[in-house]
């Protein structure tokens, strides 16, 4: 099964059309044949959600820059055997967080930076980064600075509970 996973679209009603609908026109693409898309909040509004359902079913959480009714701040589901957070902001403490709520996936965005980061709990950190609004990955020693470039995440689960994700610059 596969999922797609955004966060921080910042699209509001009075956004470019002809912009939102390039963007909706690439997503189409990319998650032409997902079961489901995650957003990791600051959809900024509900349309844009109605949109995306046309593509496939929607799990949305509110981020910071949210006025959206009927959004909550974090969703707990699973897939497989995999227990799952979905959250705009991650939080400050990320072992306790993955312990109380007995995670092994935690969705975020907020820094419109793409992670995906195993962590030493035995755990995975997947940020989406921005589709509209990216910031380049953190540098890293030894590698030239990084490009900021719009992107979004495939996650794959197969039958026997393998995991993989792919970071896809749109």
């Amino acid at each position: 099964m596969k999922y797609g996973i955004l966060s921080d679209t910042h699209i509001y009603y009075d956004t470019n059309k002809s912009k939102v609908n390039s963007l909706l026109k690439k997503l189409g693409k990319v998650f032409d044949d997902v079961e489901e898309i995650f957003h990791a909040g600051d959809v900024c509004d509900e349309f844009f959600i109605n949109e995306l359902s046309k593509i496939a079913p929607v799990k949305c959480v509110s981020g910071n820059m949210d006025n959206i009714n009927d959004l909550e701040s974090f969703l707990k589901f699973s897939i497989q055997k995999y227990n799952i957070g979905l959250i705009h902001e991650p939080p400050y403490d990320l072992e306790n967080f993955f312990k109380t709520n007995k995670l092994q996936i935690l969705i975020h965005g907020h820094t419109h930076r793409p992670l995906i980061k195993g962590t030493p709990y035995n755990t995975l950190i997947l940020n989406p980064g921005s589709p509209t609004r990216p910031k380049a990955p953190k540098p890293r020693p030894g590698f030239k600075p990084p490009k900021a470039r719009p992107s979004v995440i495939i996650m794959e689960i197969d039958k026997n509970s393998l995991l993989k994700t792919f970071l896809v610059n749109i």
